[in-house]
């Protein structure tokens, strides 16, 4: 099969990055699982999925990430049927802090990091994944009604007990990640971050580097949109979250196809896809960066993985963090009323 952009070479993916100072080491680019099951449209069938995942881990991806609000649970028994047979040489991440609908609903009804709580997540969510202990357990959203100390203490007593082996954090603040993090490490956190939403690079990753915290962005892509395969005339199916995203409504996503040009130029440039440019500089930020793209085809991920055969010398990186500095994206990440979830 022919493709006009850099394919993955199995020795450039087993580049491996380590999650800031932890133990945990995983493919340079993850697998985000989320679009298998839940969000974007009218989830594909299970057994495709399964055979993806699958193909992701003969190409050597070693980080798979799912959460129990993902369909619910759907998410996490595809994941888990998928990497049975791999268990050893993969790395699952999931997450706790929703209440879900107590009548099967596809809703969750509210933040919740009780302490019992997470225990009986963990239980739930080790069944599913048809494993014993998870690798890396996130809080998915911070709970304002419950000491981040609280948290990060049931999650310590889980890693004693074996059940779980690194916390992680996801979309949280400064004060959040220091008080988490001097009860029990934080070895990830995981927060959208990409060309066009850079404002980790303020405040947040300043204290990753110094605490010694890796970063795993979701939406590394744009939710798709940096890809340059979607424009103003797409439309997505109506139970795609994305006709809900402000940054993603028709007349924003025409003044917002000027990133879209920037990185078309430096994929003609390279050799390469826009997607691959925009991946390859969320890699070149940091050494500990670890992005999870999402897809649903197995083109899209030989596109994905093939980005780490990229390089973006000095002045490239320099030339795109110029170009994109000057462009002002239209649209707020998310519409007003979940705003109350991004707890900063």
């Amino acid at each position: 099969m022919h493709h006009n952009f850099k394919t993955e070479n199995m020795d450039a993916i087993n580049k491996k990055r380590t999650l800031g100072n932890s133990d945990l080491e995983v493919s340079s680019i993850g697998l985000g699982c989320m679009g298998m099951s839940f969000s974007y449209g009218p989830p594909p069938e299970k057994k495709e999925m399964i055979a993806l995942i699958r193909s992701a881990v003969e190409k050597g991806v070693t980080l798979f990430d799912t959460a129990e609000v993902y369909g619910p649970f759907t998410n996490e028994e595809l994941v888990g049927e998928a990497l049975a047979p791999f268990r050893d040489r993969v790395a699952i991440a999931t997450k706790f802090g929703f209440s879900l609908d107590p009548n099967g609903g596809p809703q969750w009804i509210g933040l919740n990091s009780r302490p019992e709580h997470i225990r009986q997540v963990c239980e739930a969510s080790l069944k599913r994944l048809r494993t014993d202990a998870i690798d890396l357990f996130y809080q998915h959203r911070v709970d304002p009604d419950i000491p981040i100390e609280d948290v990060a203490g049931t999650v310590k007593e889980l890693i004693k007990e074996g059940k779980v082996k690194h916390f992680g954090l996801s979309e949280a603040g400064v004060q959040n990640i220091r008080r988490a993090h001097t009860v029990q490490p934080v070895t990830a956190l995981q927060s959208e971050y990409s060309l066009w939403w850079r404002e980790p690079e303020e405040e947040i990753m300043p204290v990753l580097e110094e605490l010694g915290i890796g970063l795993v962005p979701f939406s590394p892509l744009g939710r798709g949109f940096l890809t340059g395969k979607i424009n103003e005339t797409t439309t997505f199916a109506t139970n795609d979250f994305r006709n809900t995203l402000p940054r993603l409504s028709p007349e924003n996503r025409k003044s917002n196809q000027v990133v879209v040009n920037l990185l078309k130029q430096f994929a003609t440039r390279k050799n390469a896809t826009p997607a691959q440019i925009a991946l390859a500089w969320l890699l070149a930020q940091k050494p500990w960066i670890v992005p999870i793209p999402g897809t649903t085809n197995l083109n899209r991920l030989e596109e994905n993985l093939g980005t780490v055969n990229i390089e973006l010398t000095t002045d490239e990186l320099q030339e795109i963090r110029a170009a994109a500095s000057q462009i002002t994206i239209q649209g707020s990440r998310y519409p007003e009323q979940s705003g109350k979830l991004i707890n900063r």
